[in-house]
């Protein structure tokens, strides 16, 4: 009991200190000098030796210009034995900010000497240095630390600095020597790296960061330099390139693997790039050795034929199709097969009820829930093209049961609205969309919310909801491929329902079957005219993306395509599209961006 009065005291002087802190950083974030000087230095006066508040004290001496009460502090500091090093370069600051340069350039390099007597301070004055946007004085602090001690490696942060003085050659030599050393990963070198290049391989950088990699490769033929430069191939949509790269990594692997150039040839496809995607994927059908990678290489050769050849390959991929199946049969690990070929004979030979028995087959094989789920969404999607909506909403509703917390549940879920849609059971489409609007997935949400609001902004204003039942039929056409059939009910709506709210959905609809078409014109008609007579509609930021892409990617006309873009960024910056409109915009403006 004896020692109670002790213990209660240091308490008691504990909660004090803790709240003098607490006081002297609330009066510094609020800028309030003044009063926070008072706290710390009752705090540095009861406790000289933490820096952190001594530090707070001359913060609070330099802001309000009482420069010769920093110094004294400071210089006391210094006069201690084994003193810390990072007060000379805070008194150098200290000089620096009455403009006595020469003083605060003898505090730097004594700071310096420091880091050449014992190299570990070189991390710690290196990044005191950067604090005051020193970084002549952090580099020479880092270099020195390292030739002193081989074992520390501060390439990362002399990368940094190099990248801000704008010494990019220099900072892509600090990377790569990074990796060289293994001290960090492929990947967080490369996030560093991409904010500095572009897509074009004449930019000054990529063209430095080219020849960087290429020199380590004459130097070592390390399979990293080959990655390295397979990634900025493809950062500069050089596939053919990139493919050459990879070859060679395959070539040279032990393991054989197929992973990268699979993932090489994915790319290439979602950016349009079909011919050197076939070429990819030719080369992985003949160089796979097992049956889901065959499968899949050549699924996708089928799939490339029927964008680069449309009718003209029907008849050979149907034949290619009845070859694969004869060859691969009915099993689990071959349902990509079977999906593909009932998507083929239904959509592209309008065969549906023989597509609906060979997946209706599948289903009798022992399947896990998640893959018997992927057949009965394709199931769903043949019977909505034979218009067999209460079979196609079973086939759905069941999927959404199985996988309610799964991205598939929650698709499953929209194909039942979307399905009810076409059926005219608007009233239950709404009903499915309310709970999608917040999905997880920000695509299925969106496009949940655009058909919501096609609905809930049509069928209170029409009590005959005319206009909505064939704007649904237009749609079903659409998606039946019949987009002749489909663009000539739209113009019906346009026609008899001008100025009505759903002129606008039949517009865009209607522009995007152009442009499946290649009828591009027609297609920008359609956009300029939502931007103009609906330029506060939900759908006017829709409009001005696709005629962006329209003009960046079709029409060639760079200036009309920052237009648009330009568009989103400053009138709907709440849009799905503002992200990738500034991104866009950025790099049609020479940016570099991420």
């Amino acid at each position: 009991m004896k020692y109670w009065p002790l213990v209660l005291f240091f308490l008691i002087t504990s909660q004090l200190m803790g709240q003098d802190d607490f006081l002297a950083k609330q009066y510094v974030k609020e800028g309030n000098f003044e009063k926070a000087v008072v706290f710390y230095e009752r705090l540095t006066k009861k406790q000289p030796n933490r820096h952190d508040y001594t530090e707070g004290l001359i913060q609070c001496y330099q802001q309000l210009e009482r420069y010769q009460e920093s110094e004294a502090l400071l210089k006391g500091l210094l006069e201690r034995p084994r003193p810390y090093p990072a007060f000379h370069i805070e008194l150098g600051y200290n000089y620096a900010l009455q403009n006595k340069q020469q003083e605060a350039e003898a505090q730097y390099q004594l700071a310096v000497n420091a880091v050449r007597q014992r190299p570990n301070h070189g991390y710690g004055l290196g990044v005191r240095f950067q604090k005051y946007a020193l970084l002549d004085w952090a580099l020479q602090a880092y270099q020195l630390a390292m030739e002193g001690n081989p074992d520390l490696d501060y390439n990362l942060q002399m990368a940094r600095i190099y990248g801000e003085q704008g010494h990019i050659g220099q900072m892509y030599d600090s990377y790569l020597q990074l990796l060289e050393n293994g001290k960090t990963s492929q990947a967080k070198v490369l996030r560093q790296i991409e904010g500095f290049i572009n897509d074009d391989p004449e930019n000054g950088n990529n063209q430095l960061l080219r020849k960087s990699i290429l020199k380590r490769l004459q130097k070592d033929p390390n399979p990293l330099w080959n990655e390295l430069l397979s990634w900025l191939f493809v950062q500069q949509n050089q596939f053919k390139q990139a493919f050459i790269q990879e070859k060679a990594l395959y070539k040279r692997s032990s393991e054989k693997s197929l992973a990268r150039i699979e993932n090489l040839g994915r790319h290439s496809f979602s950016v349009k790039e079909f011919a050197i995607a076939h070429d990819i994927f030719e080369f992985m059908a003949k160089e796979a050795n097992d049956v889901p990678t065959t499968l899949r290489a050549q699924l996708t050769l089928l799939q490339i034929d029927g964008i680069q050849n449309g009718d003209k390959s029907i008849a050979k991929r149907a034949d290619q199709f009845e070859k694969m199946m004869a060859t691969y049969g009915y099993q689990a690990a071959t349902l990509d097969l079977q999906l593909a070929y009932a998507k083929f004979l239904t959509f592209t030979q309008d065969k549906p009820e023989l597509a609906s028995r060979i997946l209706k087959k599948c289903l009798k094989l022992p399947l896990d829930r998640y893959t018997k789920a992927k057949v009965k969404m394709g199931l769903g999607d043949i019977l909505v093209y034979d218009q067999r909506f209460n079979q196609a909403l079973i086939q759905y509703s069941q999927v959404q049961k199985n996988l309610k917390n799964d991205v598939m549940g929650q698709n499953a879920r929209f194909k039942v609205a979307q399905t009810s849609f076409y059926k005219g059971d608007f009233d239950w489409a709404l009903e499915q969309l309310k709970v999608l609007r917040g999905s997880a997935s920000q695509l299925i949400a969106n496009d949940a919310m655009q058909l919501s609001l096609l609905i809930s902004d049509n069928v209170f204003m029409d009590s005959t909801q005319t206009a909505l039942k064939t704007y649904a039929r237009a749609d079903l056409l659409a998606y039946q491929n019949e987009n002749d059939k489909a663009i000539v009910l739209l113009q019906t709506i346009m026609d008899e329902h001008q100025g009505k709210s759903i002129e606008d959905e039949a517009l865009l609809k209607q522009a995007k079957l152009y442009e499946m078409q290649g009828k591009f014109d027609q297609a920008r008609l359609n956009y300029m005219k939502i931007a103009e007579f609906f330029p506060w509609d939900i759908l006017a930021d829709d409009a001005n993306y696709a005629l962006g892409q329209l003009y960046e990617h079709q029409l060639k006309d760079t200036e009309k395509a920052k237009a648009c873009y330009e568009k989103i960024i400053y009138d709907y910056q709440d849009s799905y599209y503002f992200p990738l409109a500034r991104k866009h915009f950025r790099r049609l403006r020479g940016d570099l961006v991420n």
